[in-house]
């Protein structure tokens, strides 16, 4: 079975000081990093990476957001918020000059985007066309938010066949309501999970 790791949106405005911090998001950034570092990388053939890269996303910020489909101005592209943590560290991942990669799939420019499988890499190519092609069956997902765009990204691996696995330890959510609610959808939705979660 040939596996793949997917980092959700662990950029520097979903952590600790940033316009749409997740309580936790640094610790979970280092975390990934600590795992990546381990025995756990040999357990994948790829690892990519996700990233909120926002141009103009209509109806999805708001200047009074409700905190569930309107949000803070956030991730904007090229800007210092939209890029990875520097406690971020993912061996093989390649970045081109300006700051795109093979193994890094932006989403979000013109329209709200939560799933990672919306993005598209530095050649344009989809996330699912990337895994397909290099027969990847099975997919663990990590990174932030639980409740958003993990599980939308893990929903949506789930949808297009791979094996996914949430890997609740190397994850932190907005709250832990919605966090519980999202372990539920995606429990029943066939996707497994992995150690206890990191909520706020």
């Amino acid at each position: 079975m040939i596996r793949a790791l997917i980092v959700v949106d662990v950029q520097n405005d979903f952590c600790e000081g940033g316009s749409l911090a997740v309580e936790g998001g640094t610790e979970v950034t280092r975390r990934i990093t600590k795992y990546l570092q381990g025995q756990d990388r040999l357990a994948y053939d790829y690892v990519v990476a996700t990233q909120d890269w926002h141009v103009d996303p209509v109806g999805h910020f708001a200047a009074k957001p409700d905190f569930e489909t309107t949000w803070p101005v956030h991730c904007v592209a090229g800007t210092s918020g939209a890029q990875l943590s520097p406690d971020l560290s993912i061996p093989g991942l390649l970045r081109h000059a300006d700051g795109g990669s093979d193994r890094l799939f932006r989403k979000g420019a013109y329209t709200p985007a939560y799933s990672g499988f919306e993005g598209t890499n530095g050649n344009g190519v989809p996330l699912a066309r990337w895994l397909a092609r290099r027969g990847v069956s099975a997919a663990d997902v990590c990174g932030l938010a639980t409740d958003y765009c993990v599980k939308a990204t893990a929903l949506d691996a789930r949808l297009r066949g791979f094996e996914t696995t949430v890997l609740l330890d190397l994850c932190a959510g907005v709250s832990k309501e919605t966090t519980l609610t999202a372990c539920e959808q995606l429990l029943e939705a066939g996707v497994g999970l992995q150690r206890e979660p990191v909520t706020s």
